[in-house]
């Protein structure tokens, strides 16, 4: 019983500290310099599934802060209105159900060349352990001819529902943060 409640608070524990997993794509023919303007490419949020549980107005408008203050940041204002933006954002939140198995081994032989060998009954107990995980990706298209330039995903481990509003907003920043800290390409 010790071993199993140790194993599972070992578990517990690292991915806890798991962060968010980034990846990015790009168009290397691209000059991102040049790209000073940016405007949202309606539906600015999409969402897979299309789940009540998932998709929210708050949601949206904390994505659509986050990376209007991070594209800012980057040098890349808001077009102006009625002119046409370098660049076009859009976003995906994707929540996916995965599942895996986890083997755990008991028993077996102890000891060591000069004391001999004493041997027990070992076994094996395989369990599968269900969870979720959130991507959010922002794809960047260019403004005159609407192909996809920059895309950049960070893909996490949910953990249940953070119990705050003013949480919500923290993760959502950070993790758009992370994401955008790839943009420009080098």
């Amino acid at each position: 019983m010790f071993s199993r409640l140790f194993l599972a608070s070992i578990l517990l524990l690292l991915t806890a500290c798991q962060s968010a997993q980034l990846s990015r794509d790009y168009d290397a023919t691209r000059d991102f310099g040049a790209y000073r303007s940016w405007s949202w490419r309606e539906p600015a949020l999409q969402y897979r599934p299309d789940d009540p549980q998932v998709k929210s107005d708050l949601t949206e408008q904390r994505v659509r802060a986050a990376v209007s203050e991070q594209l800012e940041q980057r040098g890349l204002r808001p077009a102006l209105a009625g002119t046409k933006p370098d660049l076009k954002a859009q976003a995906w939140l994707i929540v996916e159900n995965r599942q895996d198995q986890v083997s755990t081994s008991y028993g077996g032989a102890w000891g060591g060349y000069w004391n001999g060998y004493w041997a027990g009954p070992a076994y094996t107990e395989t369990r599968r352990i269900d969870y979720q995980v959130a991507t959010l990706q922002l794809d960047l298209f260019d403004g005159k001819d609407g192909k996809l330039v920059w895309r950049g995903s960070a893909e996490q481990i949910m953990r249940g529902e953070p119990a705050t509003p003013a949480e919500r907003d923290s993760i959502i920043r950070e993790t758009v943060g992370k994401l955008l800290s790839q943009y420009p390409p080098h």
